[in-house]
């Protein structure tokens, strides 16, 4: 597969680590309003995992300002979508438009209204979504057990993601642009519990909120029987600018989870731990170490589709788009001081 990158942030960096490691895919080109990354200058950029970004030799690219000049290079396959969340609706679009393939970096959009309009332009396989939490070890498990019911049926889950004061990002709480914790970060678990349990019958939040916006938040998701929560948002000390987990049990044991990063290095954590309801404990080793191999997989698994494979449910837009209406289902309307 061919593939182009559409922005040069960390995520766009990230993805085109994770093309120079795949079998199956290749970066030939991408578009960046800058002039000095458009001449291979990626040093400046960085992120909280991964390395940080190198120059890049840029011989033989396809090497744009806008989405334009992608679009106009017919061996360009696929357009991967790494821009602003804000800015998503338009290049998706004009790149379905065009023909193209598309990968687009989560949130598919800032709002559900938009999301189905980018679906009700995508012809099948056309459009695909980057939620990368199902295929990190410590969560694909639970999405492999879930299908082959290895543990018997999936009961309850608690799901966890929170970060510290998001000075990096000034609109962070801006719905025009960026959309909050919910759209930002609980999407994630909205997904990955989309692909568990499936669609929710309503949601029952509690949250703080900064400008009608939820910051810190606690849900219950009503499952008819089933008990599933998810918690997070944003804490006000940077000490520790990140933690995810969960505790999800099934019909024969439970599985928890938990990462915290602290910002003098250290880190907490409870590694992926299998609780059998004989009571026999197991801490199984987890293969791929390194964050970038699950974006090696997700685009490995976007070039199966451009050779014609069936859309993966990790990729489909129909789960990006319920996770964004659970998360609308928490919005103010649904939330208390």
């Amino acid at each position: 597969m061919r593939a182009a990158i559409l922005g040069v942030g960390f995520m766009g960096w990230i993805h085109s680590v994770a093309y120079r490691r795949s079998e199956r895919a290749e970066m030939v080109g991408f578009a960046s309003r800058s002039a000095t990354k458009r001449e291979g200058d990626w040093r400046g950029i960085q992120g909280n995992f991964g390395p940080p970004g190198e120059q890049i030799d840029v011989a033989g690219m396809t090497v744009c300002e806008d989405l334009d000049g992608l679009l106009a290079d017919d061996s360009i396959d696929l357009i991967d979508v790494c821009l602003p969340p804000h800015l998503h609706l338009d290049a998706v679009c004009r790149s379905l438009a065009a023909g193209k393939k598309v990968l687009c970096e989560k949130p598919l959009a800032l709002n559900v209204a938009d999301a189905e309009k980018m679906m009700s332009m995508a012809a099948p396989g056309q459009l695909m979504v980057g939620h990368i939490l199902p295929l990190m070890p410590e969560f694909a498990i639970l999405a492999d057990a879930a299908a082959d019911h290895r543990y018997g049926e999936i009961l309850t889950g608690r799901f966890q993601r929170t970060i510290g004061p998001p000075d990096w990002i000034p609109d962070f709480y801006d719905v025009t642009r960026v959309g909050g914790p919910l759209i930002d970060l609980q999407v994630h678990d909205a997904h990955l519990v989309r692909m568990l349990f499936g669609m929710p019958i309503a949601a029952h939040s509690a949250s703080h909120q900064v400008s009608g916006v939820p910051k810190r938040y606690e849900t219950v998701l009503d499952y008819d029987g089933r008990v599933v929560s998810i918690g997070g948002g944003v804490i006000d000390s940077p000490a520790r600018p990140f933690t995810h987990g969960y505790e999800v049990s099934f019909e024969r044991a439970t599985l928890r989870f938990e990462h915290a990063a602290y910002s003098d290095g250290t880190s907490d954590d409870i590694p992926l731990t299998i609780l059998h309801n004989d009571g026999q404990i197991e801490r199984p080793e987890l293969a791929g170490g390194d964050p970038i191999d699950a974006f090696v997989t997700e685009i490995e698994l976007a070039a199966r589709v451009v050779a014609g494979e069936p859309l993966p449910l990790v990729l489909d837009p129909v789960m990006a788009t319920d996770a964004l209406k659970i998360c609308e289902m928490q919005m103010p309307s649904a939330t208390s001081e």
